[in-house]
């Protein structure tokens, strides 16, 4: 199974559109917040084919999406926040243990514009980065793409960028 997952797209889809044509297939879709508004054009755009989950984030005010989400791809609990209700800008820590405490393996956050993956023993971390305004070194705009085995549940996640 192939998940492309995104965050703070803030309207500005001409990357995300490149890369959901550059990584077609794929099984899911998941975007973090910040889509400000678009999030009906990715819809339509990932077509009935693919599940897509999303959240709201800071800057989707009037947005219908859910602050936050718990989902399952094949054995993993994964909670979709866009975390910013976790302080995720000064670090991962709080975010950590309430993933820990809804028995999730795995918690995906936006909101930083920085790529992030930390692979713990309890737990996964990870940030897409951001599509439109990314904030890393480099200020190369990032997503990620996590393949998963669905009959052992392996996992394998990697960063990439738009050149």
């Amino acid at each position: 199974m192939k998940i492309l997952i995104v965050s703070d797209t803030h309207r500005r889809d001409g990357n995300l559109q490149w890369v959901m044509k550059e990584e077609a297939p794929f099984d899911v879709l998941i975007h973090l917040g910040d889509a400000e508004g678009s999030e009906y054009l990715i819809e339509e755009w990932a077509g009935r084919d693919c599940r897509l989950e999303m959240v709201m984030g800071n800057n989707d005010f009037f947005s219908e999406l859910e602050r936050e989400k718990e989902i399952e791809l094949g054995p993993h609990r994964i909670l979709l926040t866009h975390g910013h209700y976790y302080n995720v800008s000064l670090g991962v820590e709080w975010l950590r243990q309430e993933a820990i405490e809804r028995g999730c393996d795995i918690a995906m956050f936006g909101h930083t514009h920085r790529p992030f993956l930390e692979c713990g023993s309890q737990v996964t971390l990870l940030n897409p980065g951001s599509l439109s305004y990314p904030r890393q070194e480099g200020r190369r705009p990032s997503y990620m793409i996590m393949t998963m085995d669905e009959e052992t549940g392996k996992t394998d996640y990697q960063i990439r960028y738009v050149d």
